[in-house]
Order: C-alpha cells, then structure tokens, then sequence
C-alpha cells in the first residue's frame, strides 16, 4: 500500500483509537501513571493525537510545545529511560491490539524511538 504512514494504518479514526487505547493502558501502569497526576487528559489525548498525526505524515495540526519544552518538567520529576520504555511498550501493545501491520508498526516505533533524546532531555 502507498501513501503515508498516517494514511497506511487508517487516517484520523486509526489514530484516535490507538491514542484512546494507548492513554487507558499508559493510566493503568502504576510505574507511569504519576507523571499524569496533573495533565488535563482530553487536551493530552487531543495534542497526541495531532502529534502522531503530523509525525505519521498526515495533515500538520500539531501546535504544542516542542517534545524537549513539553517533557522538562516530568524530567525534572524523575522521568527516565524505564518510563520511556514502558510508555514505548504500550504503544506497541496498543498497534498490535488493533492489528496494525509488523512492518508498519516498525515504523512506528522507529519514529517513537526517535524521540527519547528529546522527551528524556538529553
């Protein structure tokens, strides 16, 4: 199949599903689920969502802080490479529950995996 990587799991309803999934299961880690303690989760999910979107190469509504602003303060709260993991493995879990193909879900995870020097601060 061609066309982007947003537009090979499904469009805008992959995406909202997959985030409405990922957040249950990110909510239910207890090793994770402090760092959310405080966060407005309806406007959490709706910035994942325009993230995952924009990164997936689908339309570019993302107008949230960059990933290094946006996760300094959980750093400073102790985030860390075991946090990054956990959340990385639902995220996996969560395309493998809606049975996103291997190689796409690969990709995916390549993107995600990209990000942990930003989101880590480091």
């Amino acid at each position: 199949m061609s066309g982007s990587l947003f537009d090979q799991i499904g469009g805008q309803p992959a995406v909202d599903a997959a985030v409405d999934i990922f957040y249950r299961k990110v909510l239910t880690d207890s090793s994770i689920s402090d760092f959310f303690e405080d966060t407005d989760m309806d406007a959490q999910r709706d910035k994942q969502k325009s993230f995952l979107t924009m990164v997936m190469g689908g339309p570019n509504n993302y107008s949230g802080q960059d990933l290094r602003t946006a996760h300094a303060p959980l750093v400073e709260k102790g985030l860390n490479e075991s946090h990054f993991m956990a959340v990385a493995g639902h995220l996996n879990a969560t395309l493998k529950e809606l049975n996103v193909p291997t190689n796409l879900i690969e990709e995916i995870m390549n993107i995600a995996g990209g990000t942990a020097d930003d989101v880590l601060n480091r």
